[in-house]
């Protein structure tokens, strides 16, 4: 047994299959109907009712030779017998029998004999035959509907258009699209707001409701019908772009058609979801165009088969006579008789049935020549929504190809309005609409102040990422100073943003971002930082060039391009940035791009993080001789830039991460007389050159992890220098000569191979950060108290057995307790003090007088290279694990 649902769930996809079938189709399948019960009711009478009566024909020879053997017979024996005939041979034979009348038995034999032996096999096997070709155009004429090759992706068809009917947004966004067009297609002057309303409690006329109802869905049953109240006004058509990057201005009629009420988010939920599957379902069905050709291979073979049919048949149906005359040989001795006359009792029947089959399927070959001459008219691979057929309200939903375009083609057969509600998943501008009201709803102004945070500057920031575009409350935020926009797909500044006064600095991270002309207008003005990280050159927008307010450019991405001298800058001209002072380039450059000097006038920073590539050219430096910082790392430079000397006003010069060997190659470091912060880490030096005297302004000198094994005694004779690194090199010992220099701050001796450490060295008495972790030191010297100002002390990784109690004395060190700052050693080095002394190191220590400083700063205002005092922190500030890390 079997439950009637499942009998339903069976008959389900046939009753959807039906929007994919064209009239012809449908007429096809009614004559295929109506011929097979012609076939059926032909074979049913002939099995019921069929045969054939026979008489025997006598000739007039036969009857004279009947007569003249009854007179000889009279002459004959009365014990007679068969008669006998002698032959001039002397043979004799037996004479024909008597021609008696038949019996009833004789004439069903002689009957049955005739039925098969005088009968045509048309007129015998013609229903049957009839019945197996209208099961096989009956199997044949939904092929395509039943292969499993075009089956799911027809099932797959009518579900997802099926979705598309029944979503309010569909109708929503089809009475968007009408709306706007009855408003675009008002006279000039005539407007809403010449309407004017009906005084309150006034019935509507019916045919007024029925006029504000739009609706462009199907009554078919298959799929139902979806209804969904009336959405606000539809966006304008948007005008021509402009320029690469800028955006035209929002017009009258979009900025209408952000209003009114939304859906549910429920049904935004599911709208979101059905744009997804229409797009997977989109791009798996234009991949091949399978279904288009089993169905014309099928129209084919259905036109072929019923040719075939009623060519053969044809000149058959004249052999069905009703009359047929029967020579049935030996069968027809045994009766006497060699000819019979038979009459076919069911021939006038079986030939009218017959010849209405040939017709019905001459009409059934017919339509397929026609479907034929339908495919090769129509290109059904190719469906576009702007024909003017039935074209769909939204204008912007791009063409079909291959087998969507030909399941669209075979739906219009059926009803037209189908492919308009598809057509709202396959539109941008529906999507888009949809996308900014699920933002709204979820990206309101609460919880976008809920995520603002501190910049690095103090100022109010907030990041936005991964998102389909910018909510419409970020204009909202009238303190913002930091965006940052991070994968944003399709980002756009309108004129609003100019109620953000004071935006400061934009991060673009692979967001291209398109700029209205009142928003281009603002950040001319207002945009002081900006940082741009993209994948190709191209997708740099042009409205960077035009910010003329702007400060500091950082732009992360392939900047390089193939040239004659290698590969060089790939941008635009930087001349219109005439108040650019800070460029960060992170790319890959072969040369130092000439365009710089556009903007060498200002440009007081330069930054270039080759990301391994050899920087084979640095003379464009040499146009660049404003410049107060420079920074090449990661440019696998094996000796100076040859441009340094140009720049007498370089004040920090960073050229870590490279394949430097040798300082001394002239001019060297000599020219740089204002240098006051030197960065040379992750090299591979091996000395340190004498020269370096000369620069009798540094103030931090960076040499960790190089290769270093002695220090130069020139270094020693720096008078400014407070921060000194020299971790991650081969250092065995450090020379006495360090305690000359007085106003030593910072000094790290991490990861090296001392074994112990100067007493000279606790002379540095403004020395604030000592790190020596990871060496071979055996004992810390009792000195170590006279550096009252120390506040950091690391000494992890060294074979210590204990630690002097003169420790306690240093007031910077106390309350650490072995944590992040302060002292850090082992656990088991505590152990080994005095518990007077412990106890003071792992006291919280009191907060300090004074004015209290602004957050995050610490204890102490920061400072910059080139002021007058080394800037101090607090003790939680200092985490070092390495001469990496410990960069101020």
């Amino acid at each position: 047994m079997f439950a009637l649902s499942e009998l339903t769930c069976l008959h389900e996809p046939s009753s959807g299959s039906k929007l994919l079938k064209p009239w012809w189709e449908v007429f096809m399948d009614c004559l295929v109907v109506l011929m097979l019960m012609l076939s059926v009711l032909a074979g049913t009478v002939l099995l019921s009712r069929d045969k054939v009566v026979c008489l025997p024909v006598v000739d007039a020879a036969a009857t004279a030779a009947s007569s003249t053997d009854s007179r000889t017979n009279h002459s004959s024996p009365a014990g007679g017998g068969v008669p006998v005939e002698i032959n001039p041979s002397g043979e004799t034979s037996a004479r024909p029998a008597k021609r008696k009348p038949l019996v009833y038995q004789q004439y069903v034999f002689i009957s049955q004999v005739c039925y098969h032996q005088a009968l045509p096999w048309y007129s015998r096997f013609s229903p049957y035959m009839a019945l197996l070709q209208t099961l096989l155009l009956l199997a044949s004429g939904s092929f395509w509907l039943h292969l499993p090759l075009t089956s799911a992706r027809v099932e797959h068809f009518l579900a997802v258009l099926a979705k598309c009917v029944e979503s309010p947004w569909t109708t929503r966004s089809l009475s968007h699209a009408a709306l706007h067009e009855t408003t675009v297609n008002l006279p000039e002057g005539a407007g809403f707001r010449d309407h004017k309303a009906p005084p309150p409690g006034t019935p509507t006329p019916p045919h007024a409701r029925h006029r504000c109802s739009v609706d462009s869905g199907t009554d078919s049953p298959s799929l139902g019908r979806a209804t969904a109240p009336l959405g606000p006004a539809p966006p304008s058509v948007a005008p021509p772009p402009g320029p690469r990057g800028v955006a035209p201005a929002a017009g009258a009629g979009e900025r209408a058609g952000q209003g009114g009420v939304s859906l549910d988010r429920s049904d935004s939920e599911q709208a979101r979801a059905l744009f997804e599957r229409v797009r997977k379902f989109r791009a798996h069905c234009e991949s091949s165009d399978v279904i288009y050709k089993v169905y014309v291979s099928q129209t084919l073979f259905k036109l072929l088969a019923s040719g075939l049919i009623v060519g053969l048949s044809a000149p058959l149906l004249g052999s069905m006579a009703f009359t047929h005359v029967c020579h049935p040989g030996k069968e027809g001795e045994l009766l006497g008789y060699s000819t019979f006359q038979c009459a076919h009792t069911l021939a006038s029947l079986l030939h009218k049935l017959l010849l209405a089959y040939l017709l019905l399927l001459a009409s059934y070959g017919l339509l397929n020549l026609y479907a034929l001459g339908w495919i090769a008219h129509s290109s059904l691979r190719q469906y576009s929504f702007s024909v003017p057929r039935d074209p769909t309200p939204l204008g912007d939903v791009p063409d079909l190809t291959n087998d969507l375009a030909f399941l669209l083609h075979m739906a219009d057969q059926y009803d037209p309005l189908l492919a308009q509600r598809l057509s709202v998943f396959l539109s941008p501008v529906s999507e888009t609409r949809l996308l900014e009201e699920n933002l709204e709803r979820r990206w309101g102004p609460e919880e976008l102040r809920a995520l603002v945070v501190e910049d690095p500057e103090g100022g109010p920031g907030l990041t936005l990422g991964a998102l389909p575009r910018l909510p419409p409350a970020l204009y909202t935020l009238g303190h913002l100073r930091t965006l940052r926009l991070e994968r944003v797909a399709h980002a756009r500044l309108g004129a609003q943003v100019a109620a953000m006064a004071s935006l400061r600095e934009l991060h673009l991270d692979h967001c291209p971002l398109a700029l209205e002309p009142g928003a281009l207008a603002f950040l001319q003005e207002h945009l002081e930082v900006l940082h741009l990280s993209f994948s190709a050159a191209s997708e740099l927008p042009a409205w960077v060039y035009s910010l003329r307010s702007l400060h500091q450019l950082h732009l992360s991405g392939p900047l390089g391009c193939e040239g004659p001298g290698g590969r060089g800058w790939a941008l635009g001209s930087l001349r219109p940035l005439r108040r650019l002072r800070v460029l960060v380039l992170r790319g890959a450059l072969q040369r130092i791009p000439a365009e710089l000097a556009e903007v060498a006038g200002g440009l007081a920073r330069l930054e270039l993080h080759n990301g391994g590539l050899r920087l084979l050219h640095s003379g464009g430096l040499k146009r660049l001789a404003g410049l107060a910082e420079l920074r090449l790392r990661d440019c696998r430079l094996d000796r100076l830039p040859g441009g340094l000397a140009a720049l007498p006003r370089l004040r920090t010069l960073d050229l870590g991460h490279n394949d430097l060997r040798s300082l001394e190659e002239p001019p060297g470091l000599g020219p740089l007389r204002a240098l006051t912060s030197l960065t040379l880490d992750h090299n591979r030096l091996l000395l340190l050159p004498p020269g370096v005297g000369a620069l009798r302004g540094l103030e931090a000198l960076d040499l960790a992890f190089n290769q270093l094994q002695s220090l130069p005694p020139a270094l020693f004779t720096l008078p400014s220098l407070r921060r000194l690194l020299l971790g991650g090199n081969l250092l065995r010992a450090l020379p006495p000569a360090v305690g000359e220099l007085r106003r030593l701050a910072e000094l790290d001796l991490s990861e090296n191979r001392l074994e112990r450490l100067p007493a000279e060295l606790f002379c540095c008495s403004e020395l604030r950060v000592l790190s020596a972790a990871h060496n071979a030191l055996g004992a810390l010297p009792p000195a170590v108290g006279r550096l009252g100002l120390l506040c950091r002390l690391d000494l992890r990784g060294n074979p210590l057995e204990d630690l002097p109690p003169e420790l306690a004395t240093c007031p910077g060190l106390r309350g650490s307790g072995g944590g992040a700052g302060g002292l850090v050693v082992e656990d088991r080095l505590l152990r080994t003090l005095p518990c007077w002394a412990r106890d003071l190191l792992v006291q919280t220590p009191a907060p300090p007088s004074g004015p209290p400083s602004r957050p995050g700063s610490g204890i102490f205002p920061p400072s910059r290279p080139g002021s007058g005092t080394f800037p101090r922190f607090s003790t939680n500030q200092w985490n070092f694990h390495s001469a990496l890390e410990s960069r101020i």
